[in-house]
Order: C-alpha cells, then structure tokens, then sequence
C-alpha cells in the first residue's frame, strides 16, 4: 500500500497536467486555486476536473485529520516536507501506523481507513479522483464525526 516515491516523478506528474490544462485538454470545474481554512491546517485545491483533483494539504505540527475512509474517492498522498504519522487500516481490520518523512507516498483505495497526524508543520501533496465530499468520518478531534 505505501512505497517510496520521488519528487521528480511527482514534478514530472505535475508538468503533464498543467500542460494538458494549458493545451484544453483537460478543462477546470470551477475557479482555482481555492483555499481552504481546517481547524488542523488548510487544503489548496488547485486542480478539479471529472477525471481527478489536486490539493495541498498543510497540517499543523501536533494536530490530525479526522480517522476517516472514503467509498469511492481513490487519493495518493506525497509528503513534501514535514513529518507525519500515517495510520492506515488493512481489510483484515489490523491499524498499521508509519512516520513519513519527505519523499513518502501512500495510495488509499476507496474504503480504506486513514488517519493523518503532523508531527511537524507537514505539507503534503493529494492527488485523487474528484470526489471531494465523499467523506465517512468514525472520529474526529473536531466534533465533525458522523
């Protein structure tokens, strides 16, 4: 579930979409960049279209993003810089928790179980499919569970 990426290939990611949405290829859904501001951080969304949506993410030193999963959004997550606790729930129900320092990548499939937690001032990068409320949260530090 979690490799080792690295930055050129996220660079060269980011190159072939701002190309493809300089070209028409790709069209934009709505005005961006778009900030965000969260009780932990912000989110910059900066591309949304059918096919995907990027975001950074900026997450304060000692705060978490809710335990939560999605059912259909499919996300990729690029720390950028920082240090964060990833806690991710494999289908046999077992948390496994990793510190991610810069360069870690972690793909979550939808219905896969995660948490964020900064353990520095963390900016990550999140590429997904463009289901941006499709948000389940079990717990959060912020009241906003379902």
């Amino acid at each position: 579930m979690a490799s080792k990426c690295s930055l050129q290939i996220a660079t060269r990611v980011a190159k072939i979409m701002l190309l493809m949405y300089v070209s028409g290829v790709i069209k934009m859904e709505e005005k961006l960049p778009r900030k965000t501001e969260k009780p932990w951080g912000n989110e910059l969304l900066y591309a949304l279209t059918p096919q995907y949506a990027g975001k950074v993410i900026f997450v304060k030193k000692g705060f978490r993003l809710s335990l939560q999963y999605h059912k259909e959004k499919d996300e990729s997550m690029y720390l950028l810089q920082g240090k964060v606790l990833f806690s991710v729930q494999f289908p046999d129900g077992k948390m496994s928790e990793t510190i991610g320092e810069p360069g870690y990548c972690l793909h979550l499939p939808p219905m896969t179980t995660h948490r964020v937690e900064a353990l520095e001032d963390s900016t990550i990068l999140e590429v997904s499919t463009p289901q941006l409320s499709d948000v389940v949260r079990l717990q959060d530090d912020f009241g906003r569970a379902q």
